[in-house]
């Protein structure tokens, strides 16, 4: 099989295992998705969630986060981890998107890296799930899946991005990107791939792999 047919393979068969393609960090804007990722650098979804409520009451836009006290953010995500370093880019964030985009959170890639602490997997994540671009979000569940599936030979985040922007069709790439957070989670996980009730078995080049 080619690697695109691999890819196809690979986006049916986790469309029939996860029918619902959801991010796992709650949110109901722009603003607030691209804080909560910002949040999930080293700490995980769950625990960004248990933080996020009080924060958005707190500072529900980014005009209110621009005005903010750096400590006043600090208590309120101190269990995230890094807290002092992602207190000011919040913060920082919050006074660039007010000052620089109207208060709107910009959606191109090129626009929200711009943005303090911003990466190109949390762009891509705002930009697909809040504005239905195209996107490949290369977090580490995806990388690993993609390099067991030996679609990418690198775990370089954006080598992975570019070639698979190639492979995956652009309407499915974002539903793609959630499914295998989902399944690096329950089978294709960093410890150990569980081979024996993977649907991906017959088209995975490294099979039995353990890390």
């Amino acid at each position: 099989m080619t690697k695109k047919e691999i890819t196809l393979a690979a986006v049916e068969a986790l469309e029939k295992l996860y029918p619902e393609a959801v991010c796992s960090l709650k949110y109901n804007d722009a603003f607030e998705l691209l804080v909560a990722t910002r949040l999930s650098a080293q700490c995980t979804d769950a625990r960004v969630n248990l933080v996020t409520p009080d924060l958005f009451k707190a500072f529900p836009t980014a005009e209110k986060m621009a005005k903010a006290d750096v400590s006043e953010v600090e208590n309120l995500i101190k269990t995230c981890g890094l807290y002092k370093t992602k207190a000011r880019d919040l913060v920082e964030i919050g006074k660039a998107i007010t000052e620089n985009y109207g208060g709107k959170v910009p959606d191109t890639v090129e626009e929200l890296i711009k943005l303090s602490g911003v990466g190109r997997k949390t762009a891509n994540l705002v930009c697909g799930d809040i504005y239905g671009k195209p996107a490949v979000v290369t977090d580490t569940h995806f990388i690993r899946l993609s390099n067991r599936l030996g679609l990418v030979d690198t775990k370089d985040p954006l080598k992975v991005e570019m070639a698979m922007r190639k492979l995956l069709p652009p309407e499915k790439s974002n539903d793609f990107c959630h499914r295998s957070v989902l399944f690096g989670r329950d089978i294709c996980t960093a410890r150990r791939a569980f081979c024996e009730k993977c649907p991906l078995f017959n088209i995975c080049r490294k099979k039995g792999v353990k890390n």
